[in-house]
């Protein structure tokens, strides 16, 4: 169904950047302003510069952080620090990491992707997009005609034989690059260029539906970016660069594939909604509270968690209001998403907590329309139910949604179906690297 290629990809010059630690970020949806800093503080050829530059009061429509980021690129070519390699391959990568005191490694397939509409079914999504979002990413891909980050993509393969079959030959070889990354992970990658090699690795992916697990905004732009490259280029072709896209590849049954919680914080609530909340919430939701003081706040923080995640086969939901002591647990009652919404909602995404916490919640009781869902100003997300708990504690926002993580088989289910749930229900976790590979556009 899917057709992966082997690609020439960019890489840094390893004789020029000795580190790549001091290059490398996280996909730019992630980075904070002050992690935006931090990286262009870290090294002048970060790759912070490309993905996400920073504006100015004077920019215009001939000098911004688009044309800015196109200018860098050109540069770091002319000086060498980016090299295109001269042989086609699959970039073979591996990430070892920690989460709660168990260690992981993942392992993924770098390589270019044919591009499909979401309707054919062979490449599929499972989340809303934001549309400003994806005007910003198109305006970069103008500017840079590149892929600077891979699309974090998923296939079914139970036994995982496609990794295993990939990983014992590289393992046994030095890697082309190692490094400890910005979050203390080690990330290593072997090129597989044999061409039986990459040929398995095409034909089994031909036979592979694919399910993007980050980079919703960055694959419908790409497909974006294609027609509108199509439409003033007479000679294009189905060989076009523009018609791939660049992708990691990683099996959804695979041990160090993770998934935690997008959490929501709510700011601009008017006092009255936020007032009477939890009494319109009784109306949907049985509900417990914990209260503490500023003496105690840890042990009800801790007992508040601990109840949210044993009840994660359940449809929970916790919440702090801004200026409330006291935690709430929000349990589903039975049989209110039947008589609220009916027909309205799809089986198999009616009793996602995400849903049930756009619906119920953000829709029916604050009164928020698709505008506001899409607003990241109102809303925002954050995988650390810590720092969504200090926002609202700290007044930052006007309540926190504290959420139980979605399950992969609830992702492949919705997909698979061609369902798409609401933003940002799930956060994959670790983040694929950005700069361990680019892929470039055009043809020049």
């Amino acid at each position: 169904m899917a057709e992966v290629l082997p690609f020439r990809g960019i890489l840094y010059n390893p004789r020029k950047i000795r580190n790549l630690s001091d290059v490398t970020t996280p996909p730019y949806d992630v980075i904070s302003k002050q992690g935006q800093h931090d990286f262009y503080e870290r090294h002048p050829q970060n790759i912070i510069r490309l993905i996400l530059g920073k504006t100015t009061e004077n920019d215009s429509v001939n000098n911004n952080c688009y044309t800015r980021a196109s200018d860098f690129l050109k540069n770091w070519f002319s000086e060498n620090i980016l090299e295109q390699d001269t042989t086609p391959a699959f970039y073979l990568t591996s990430m070892d990491f920690s989460l709660e005191n168990k260690t992981f490694t993942r392992y993924g397939i770098i390589g270019l992707v044919a591009l499909e509409p979401f309707k054919n079914g062979v490449i599929v999504p499972h989340e809303s997009t934001f549309s400003n979002v994806k005007m910003e990413r198109f305006e970069l891909m103008k500017s840079c005609h590149a892929n600077f980050s891979p699309i974090f993509s998923l296939y079914s393969d139970s036994k995982n034989e496609i990794i295993d079959k990939l990983k014992d030959l590289p393992l046994k070889q030095t890697p082309a690059i190692e490094f400890t990354d910005y979050d203390g992970y080690r990330q290593r990658m072997w090129r597989i260029t044999d061409l039986d090699s990459c040929r398995y690795i095409s034909s089994a992916m031909q036979k592979k539906r694919l399910f993007i697990a980050d980079g919703h905004h960055r694959y419908e732009t790409a497909l974006d970016y294609r027609d509108w490259i199509s439409s003033s280029d007479p000679d294009f072709k189905k060989d076009h660069p523009a018609n791939y896209v660049m992708m990691y590849l990683s099996s959804m049954e695979a041990p160090g594939l993770i998934i935690l919680p997008a959490h929501r914080m709510v700011k601009g609530l008017k006092s009255s909604i936020a007032a009477s909340f939890i009494n319109k919430a009784e109306n949907y939701f049985d509900i417990s509270t914990i209260p503490f003081r500023d003496s105690d706040f840890e042990r009800a923080r801790a007992e508040f968690i601990a109840i949210l995640k044993s009840n994660a086969s359940k449809n929970i939901i916790g919440v702090l209001m801004k200026g409330s002591m006291k935690f709430y647990l929000l349990t589903l009652k039975s049989g209110v998403m039947e008589q609220v919404f009916s027909n309205e909602l799809p089986e198999a995404l009616k009793y996602l907590d995400v849903t049930i916490l756009t619906h119920l919640i953000f829709i029916e009781i604050f009164g928020f329309d698709n505008s506001k869902l899409d607003n990241e100003n109102i809303i925002t997300y954050s995988s650390s139910e810590k720092r969504a708990v200090e926002a609202a504690l700290s007044g930052e926002c006007d309540a926190s949604f504290i959420l139980n993580p979605t399950k992969i088989e609830q992702v492949r289910d919705i997909a698979n179906k061609g369902l798409i749930m609401p933003r940002k229900s799930t956060y994959f976790y670790p983040k694929v690297i950005t700069g361990l590979v680019m892929n470039k556009l055009s043809r020049a």
